[in-house]
């Protein structure tokens, strides 16, 4: 059985005249390109630790197979605003899953992208334990935590954006939740 029990966030933004050679600097940037990425879904194991960026690197050996939940953009037109994030939400009751969720955009601020990809991460999990939320009602701004139905819930995200090059070439951004395994 594969269970990742430390789980870290990065990000990166690339440019090159090739799209695949930007979205390799991408990664080069979120230092993620010398492992053979496998896109996973998106639950974030019981008692799982989210770690440092340079703590997980410190764990991962280059080659190696490593499990991620990514998301990523790209374009070519000069001065477009693309955006990628992943967003995560940790229940306080650590024996439960967490979730993450992937989303990309067009036109939307790194702030944005990073609010919307926790307000997914935050619904998904809400409905899969049968609870309701409403979105605007369960964000505690005092205590900057999430209330539902008596459950208090973190939350975080990783966002890259950034935009398009001013000569057409293309722009790629990544982020991504990297699961360490042992």
């Amino acid at each position: 059985m594969i269970l990742a029990r430390e789980i870290y966030l990065t990000k990166g933004v690339g440019r090159h005249r090739e799209r695949l050679s930007s979205f390799e600097l991408a990664l080069r940037d979120a230092g993620i390109a010398h492992y053979n990425l496998v896109q996973v879904s998106s639950i974030f194991p019981p008692r799982c630790k989210l770690i440092t960026r340079a703590a997980g690197l410190k764990k991962m050996t280059p080659g190696q197979v490593a499990f991620v939940v990514m998301s990523r953009n790209d374009t070519n037109e000069p001065s477009r605003l693309i955006s990628a994030a992943v967003g995560l939400a940790i229940p306080k009751d650590a024996t439960q899953v967490g979730y993450l969720t992937e989303h990309h955009d067009f036109g939307m601020t790194e702030k944005r992208a990073g609010d919307y990809s926790e307000d997914l991460a935050v619904t998904m999990l809400s409905t899969s334990l049968g609870l309701d939320i409403d979105i605007d009602k369960s964000w505690d701004e005092n205590k900057e935590e999430w209330k539902i139905s008596g459950k208090i819930y973190s939350t975080r995200n990783v966002t890259q954006s950034a935009t398009g090059h001013k000569d057409g070439q293309w722009t790629s951004v990544v982020a991504a939740a990297v699961l360490v395994t042992d």
